[in-house]
């Protein structure tokens, strides 16, 4: 098979769908690999890495969509690059097409053949593809609440861990699946105190044996999130629905009870956002206000960090691609 890895063009994207070692993997098993050129350069991988570990260096996107049979990604198709992709290619890439009837319709029109890491299910129902992103984005979503709580870049001036003698930050996270689980650790871990909320009790269950004190469990429903989020300083929406878009489950009604300067973050934005007035931004413009909320709704957050994130979805993917 021949396999093409061009460079993601989404805004601020630096991940890379294959490392050296990917294309290692393919070569020896008898398959081509075409990479674009600077592929990799945002996650620190150079051209010569590539070369050096068998891949063919291409020097525009056209010529990897042209020549390729399957197209390996980390972002869905931008829409300039929607006429190049041709009937009955196979693309391997985060697709989130519960979030965009767009690119829904023109995967579609192109009658390409669309495989979505995000729904990529092992027989016991894990999501091996969604789960790194899904780590790391956790624990952005903390480092980034406790950023944007200071007063000069948009919060209510609250240090997250607070000191001795002030309380620290309240945390609600909602959700208590991957995501949650991680934005908790980091948050918790810096000293706030953290409230998380899921529909599966073994699942609050399981975290209240692991999690450290300053966590706390409770049922998610209406009377609840409202109870927990009138005084909360941030809220991380982790809800996730596989394959779908995410459930509403903090509506705009529950927004208006919030604090003034009080932080959002919802990570879950990539399938439409859990939060009613969430609305997907970029890392250049990663923010705004609805009600004197902040609101954070990046719609790649990983790409941020993307040496890690690389490694750690082609960690995964690689096994996957050399078993489907």
């Amino acid at each position: 098979m021949i396999i093409g890895v061009p460079k993601e063009i989404k805004n601020n994207e630096n991940r890379v769908a294959i490392t050296p070692a990917g294309v290692k993997t393919f070569t020896k098993a008898g398959h081509q690999v075409f990479v674009q050129k600077s592929a990799g350069s945002g996650s620190g991988i150079s051209d010569q890495e590539y070369s050096a570990a068998g891949a063919s260096i291409q020097d525009n996107p056209e010529e990897i969509f042209q020549k390729a049979e399957m197209i390996m990604k980390v972002k869905e198709p931008m829409p300039v690059e929607y006429p190049m992709i041709k009937p009955e290619q196979i693309v391997f890439t985060y697709f989130h097409f519960a979030a965009s009837l767009e690119l829904t319709e023109g995967m579609m029109e192109r009658r390409s053949i669309c495989i979505a890491y995000e729904t990529v299910e092992t027989e016991d129902k894990g999501l091996p593809l969604l789960n790194p992103m899904s780590e790391v984005a956790g624990k952005m979503a903390g480092h980034i609440a406790a950023y944007y709580l200071a007063l000069p870049y948009g919060g209510r001036g609250i240090l997250m861990g607070g000191v001795p003698g002030v309380k620290p930050a309240k945390v609600v996270v909602v959700g208590g699946g991957t995501v949650g689980t991680n934005a908790a650790k980091v948050t918790a871990g810096i000293g706030a105190n953290v409230t998380i909320l899921d529909i599966n009790l073994n699942r609050l269950k399981y975290l209240d044996d692991i999690m450290p004190k300053n966590v706390n469990f409770l049922v998610s429903n209406q009377h609840n999130i409202e109870q927990e989020i009138k005084d909360t300083d941030v809220l991380i929406g982790a809800a996730l629905i596989p394959g779908a878009a995410a459930p509403k489950v903090v509506t705009e009604d529950m927004v208006k009870m919030m604090p003034e300067n009080s932080v959002i973050v919802d990570v879950a934005i990539d399938q439409g956002g859990c939060i009613e007035t969430s609305k997907p931004t970029s890392h250049s413009e990663p923010t705004y206000k609805i009600h004197g909320v902040l609101h954070y709704c990046v719609t790649n957050m990983p790409g941020a960090f993307a040496r890690t994130s690389t490694f750690a979805l082609t960690n995964t993917a690689t096994i996957c691609y050399g078993n489907c």
